[in-house]
This record gives C-alpha cells, structure tokens and sequence, in this order.
C-alpha cells in the first residue's frame, strides 16, 4: 500500500510565490555532540539528518557542513563569550540557505518533518545545540566586486575555511547603525587583498514557540548579527594577520562586542575524517 502524498498539491505550489536563487535567509547551526558519542553523531548527520532534515525540504536550497578541529577551537575569542561557554564548545557547525521570501513557508514544514523525525526515533539526543537560529540576509560584502562567486553559490564553492563572527549591539538602533558601518565602511576595507572573497551578514529571528525542545530559543533577535566569512585558505594559515583582532574596531568604535570569533574548515562528506580530532 502507498503512503499518501497529496501529490496533486504539489502543482499548486509551484505556481505561486518567490522562486529566486537570493539566499533571503539562512539556517546556522553549531552544535556539539556529547563526549564519546562523537562518531554516531557525525554518520547520523551526514547520512540521515543533513538530508531528511533539511536539504529535503521545500526552498531550503544548499548547504553546508563545516568543523572545528581542537586546534581550531583554541584560536576562538572572547574567553567569555554569550554564544559558547566554555568559548570552545561546538565542534561542528552547518550552514544553510533559504530562498528569499519562504521564510514562514519552509518553518511549516521544517515543523512538521521534525515532529515527524522525532516521532520516528531519527533524531539523535546525545548532543548539544550552541548557537541554532534561523536568520535573515541583510547584506552581502565582495572582496572583488562583480567577479567571482556570489553569495548565492558560497555553500557550492570549494571554499577552504570559513569564520563565524558574532556581534552584539547595544539595542536595535545601534544595530541599524552598526551593519551600516560593517557593510558601508569597515568590511571593504578589511577584504582588500585578505583571503576571504565575501562576508555575508545575517541577523537572527525568533523560533517558533512549537519548535524541538532541545532547541532553545534564539538570543539577540533585536541586537544581534553574524557574520560568515567564506575564506580561499585554510583559517590557520592567515589566522593571526587576518583574524586575530576583529573584535578590537567594534569595541574601539563604540559599534558593539563581539562575542565571539571562530574558525572552521569544510568536512569531507561520508567520511569520519577530522572525527578522532575534535579533543
């Protein structure tokens, strides 16, 4: 017997609302599996819940899975940071992007497969969420302007590292403030001849009240935004000319703290690689 699709449905659909590639929102997920459980974690991800629990889904269009081997964990700052405590937790982090305009469609079925998944017994407890929110596009800033890849394709490209910054403002007005002074002003001057061609700059929405209780809800809605810089080089080889200081002109202008600064390097799909290298 087959299962109902409702497939006739499926036509409706297509037929209204945004389709464009503009990457209008973003999932990010950073997320640490609890000791000992850290290659059970690592094929349930990449083998269930990276497909079933996302890319599967409606308008949720590319991805990314990103890691922090232990030496990378030791180059994140602030030592006391509102993101991760101790700053080192959350050893893997993936990101997602959400076509422009579906927000509130995707959340429904996001939703709904999750309850589905749990119901199932696919979804995997022995971790822990560190910073997972939804979050919405709010600029992109080019090292090389019209050439090279787009924002749109930064999940695709073979990118070598990238690193999640976490700034936060004082209220919601220094917030406008502070993106004006990160896209207008200071990122195109830090991107001139660096190893990173793109920042892209996110600023975190609520979760909604029946999302998964193991997820907490989001921090910072009004004050808070991320930054992701997708890097041509390996972090740990630019690291301390490129990276070392970034929280230093947001606090010395007055612009917010950062909170926190971490670097990660792509995994390797369908292998245990950089695995026995998290501690």
């Amino acid at each position: 017997m087959s299962e109902e699709t409702r497939s006739e449905v499926y036509a409706e659909l297509a037929a209204v609302g945004p389709y464009g590639v503009h990457p209008g929102h973003a999932l990010i997920t950073m997320v640490e599996p609890h000791p000992g459980h850290e290659y059970a974690y690592n094929r349930w991800y990449e083998d269930d819940h990276y497909y079933a629990g996302a890319m599967a889904m409606p308008w949720m269009y590319a991805g990314r899975r990103w890691v922090a081997t232990r030496d990378l964990q030791l180059l994140r700052y602030p030592e006391k940071s509102a993101v991760a405590q101790p700053v080192t937790t959350g050893c893997y982090i993936t990101t997602y992007w959400v076509t422009d305009g579906r927000y509130d469609d995707h959340m429904k079925w996001t939703v709904g497969i999750n309850k589905r998944l749990n119901r199932d017994g696919r979804v995997y407890q022995d971790r822990t969420h560190v910073f997972t929110a939804f979050q919405d596009h709010e600029a992109t800033v080019y090292r090389d302007g019209a050439a090279g890849p787009r924002d749109f394709h930064a999940l695709d490209h073979p990118y070598a590292g990238l690193v999640v910054e976490v700034i936060d403002a004082e209220g919601p007005e220094q917030r406008g403030e502070l993106l004006e002074w990160l896209r207008a002003r200071h990122l195109p001057k830090l991107l001139v001849g660096s190893p990173s061609a793109m920042v892209t700059i996110f600023r975190p929405t609520p979760l909604p009240g029946d999302r998964m209780s193991y997820v907490k809800q989001v921090e910072g809605v009004d004050t808070r935004l991320t930054l992701l810089w997708f890097l041509e080089a390996d972090p740990r080889e630019c690291w301390e000319e490129y990276f070392s200081g970034l929280d230093e002109p947001v606090a010395e202008g007055g612009w917010g703290r950062v909170e926190l600064v971490a670097p990660f390097i792509p995994t390797m799909p369908g292998t245990d690689r950089y695995v026995d290298r998290l501690r």
